[in-house]
């Protein structure tokens, strides 16, 4: 079975991976893409992969739903 990963639920995962993350968020991988090349959303890149912290987006989501300019 496919699941997908929940953002706020999976407190064993540190970091996800772009497709991962975008469906987490509920936005598209190219959205995901745009928002990371413009340094938009927290992410860190190991090498030349490109992860995206959970911890990270949960405050990031949390500064955004206040209207703050996280």
């Amino acid at each position: 079975m496919n699941e997908t990963p929940n953002l706020f639920t999976n407190a064993n995962r540190l970091a996800l991976r772009p497709k991962e993350a975008a469906r987490a968020l509920g936005i598209s991988e190219r959205l995901l893409w745009t928002l990371t090349n413009q340094n938009e959303i927290p992410h860190c890149r190991l090498n030349r992969a490109i992860i995206y912290p959970v911890h990270l987006l949960k405050d990031h989501l949390t500064e955004k739903a206040k209207g703050g300019d996280k």
